[in-house]
């Protein structure tokens, strides 16, 4: 069992650009009845994920993924979860023993960059580099599955 313990922050200028190379990532959300458990459905270049997660506590919560057959994960993208997708690069810069995951949103969601560091504790403390600003880490409209339903161009 995996528990993410994740804060995220806005991205306020473009200092961190130097710093990291960027992936495409796609990805969706499939609905579940308690509309606490999320589903996603991610492709990463030629690889493909299935994940899992809990309610989020705080800034904790559970995480399962594994991986999946891209052809799986293209079927599921578009014919089961919903619209519209989240489109991305995400940026992995390693900065004082942390990885820091810049999202930079494309599609529905472009002007958005959100900076994301998974920690070991809720109470770890760590160095804010000067290119994150407000923490958003309790905001659910930053969460991806609730990008998904309401994008950031919509606000």
């Amino acid at each position: 069992m995996g528990i993410e313990i994740e804060r995220k922050f806005l991205v306020i200028n473009d200092n961190w650009r130097t710093l990291g190379i960027g992936k495409v990532y796609k990805q969706g959300y499939i609905l579940t009845a308690d509309n606490m458990t999320t589903i996603r459905v991610r492709i990463i270049g030629n690889d493909a994920y299935l994940t899992i997660k809990s309610k989020t506590e705080g800034i904790s919560r559970h995480e399962f993924e594994y991986s999946i057959p891209l052809e799986d994960a293209e079927i599921m993208l578009k014919t089961l979860c919903d619209r519209p997708l989240i489109e991305k690069v995400r940026y992995t810069i390693n900065l004082d023993n942390l990885i820091w995951e810049i999202d930079e949103f494309q599609g529905e969601n472009e002007g958005l960059i959100i900076a994301e560091v998974e920690l070991k504790s809720e109470t770890e403390v760590i160095n804010i580099p000067d290119w994150v600003g407000e923490e958003v880490s309790h905001d659910p409209r930053y969460y991806n599955v609730n990008l998904a339903k309401t994008p950031y161009l919509k606000w």
